[in-house]
């Protein structure tokens, strides 16, 4: 069975590509392992989600896959639906803004209702932040997010967004937002920016001086980018996600014995992009062994009736052609995340 795994490996978002890679290739050899899909093995063509939607989408169409995985920006997403038309399953894997309703596709990312919605009502609870800066990038996923959550918070909340800004991809000077920050009264930024250029202003902002005057939180930060951030940088960061390397349940825990018994201590740190490759690959088995079927049609028919299964994640459950998890909140310590609290559940 052709698949098409899509994951980047340039651009901002490239940092994310080798624990994609690994995690994938471990599903892949376990789904194999096991007998392939309906007794077909997995046949891997690997194409870089790093770059620009039409660039991306070129490829997948050129591949005339069987199917679709991986974690890539939303912008790719958006193109490749359009591309593929429902002609095949397409499982999209990455954080996102929610919404998507297309034939054939199946996400297994966090949307803002169960991520960063309730993160940022536990650190009004918590830790007294109420008045919110938006940094995003500008496509659509931060965009799309920044709009949902100040029209959350219209409405009798003791949270406000105060200010927002958007950079390009690729962004290296954030002078103009720091400048605002520092003369503004937010005491939280909401981080939406991709990859390398959130490790660039998580740096600009610790020379600035600012982690005294306001914290920062982060629906996508992994553990590459904490990494790149420098533990000099990384004081008052926060990041919400499904996983964390250092998440300590019994599901985490077994995934990451078999990440590195299969990859060794040298390995890609896990990380949620990653994790959330191998879970949609698994996703992607356990919907053509339900269904009997690898068509997209019948896979929509099957994940119309939902259904739970046990993933690194523990416990979740697939409904609406949306992956249901737990979701957890963690504070950067140096160079690792200290997991704080579940601030959603499956």
């Amino acid at each position: 069975m052709k698949l098409a795994l899509v994951i980047p490996q340039s651009g901002p978002s490239g940092i994310f590509g080798p624990s994609c890679a690994a995690s994938a290739q471990l599903a892949v050899e376990e789904i194999n392992d096991g007998g392939g899909i309906l007794g077909r093995e997995l046949a891997v063509v690997t194409v870089d989600g790093g770059r620009s939607p039409e660039a991306v989408a070129g490829d997948v169409g050129a591949a005339r896959p069987e199917a679709v995985v991986g974690w890539h920006t939303s912008a790719v997403r958006r193109r490749l639906v359009t591309t593929l038309d429902g002609r095949c399953p397409y499982v999209y894997t990455a954080v996102y803004e929610g919404g998507e309703a297309s034939d054939g596709t199946f996400m297994t990312g966090e949307v803002p209702d169960s991520q960063l919605l309730p993160a940022m009502d536990w650190m009004a609870a918590e830790l007294g932040v109420h008045r919110w800066m938006i940094v995003g990038s500008d496509y659509v996923w931060p965009r799309a997010t920044a709009a949902g959550v100040i029209a959350a918070l219209a409405d009798e909340h003791p949270a406000r967004v105060t200010a927002t800004t958007f950079y390009p991809l690729g962004t290296t000077d954030f002078g103009a937002a720091l400048d605002a920050l520092e003369n503004a009264d937010a005491t939280g930024v909401l981080l939406l920016l991709l990859g390398d250029d959130a490790v660039r202003f998580n740096r600009s902002f610790a020379r600035r001086g600012l982690a005294g005057q306001c914290v920062r939180l982060s629906p996508l930060m992994d553990e590459n980018m904490l990494l790149a951030t420098g533990a000099a940088a990384s004081g008052g960061l926060y990041s919400v996600s499904g996983y964390f390397e250092s998440l300590a349940t019994a599901c985490s825990l077994e995934f990451e014995g078999r990440y590195v018994r299969r990859f060794g201590p040298c390995a890609p740190p896990l990380t949620s992009p990653g994790e959330s490759c191998y879970e949609g690959l698994h996703l992607l088995a356990e919907l053509v062994r339900r269904s009997g079927s690898p068509t997209a049609g019948d896979l929509n028919r099957t994940a119309a009736d939902p259904f739970t299964y046990v993933s690194p994640r523990g416990e979740v459950s697939f409904a609406d052609r949306h992956l249901r998890q737990d979701i957890y909140l963690a504070a950067a310590d140096g160079l690792e995340f200290d997991v704080l609290a579940r601030v959603s559940s499956a």
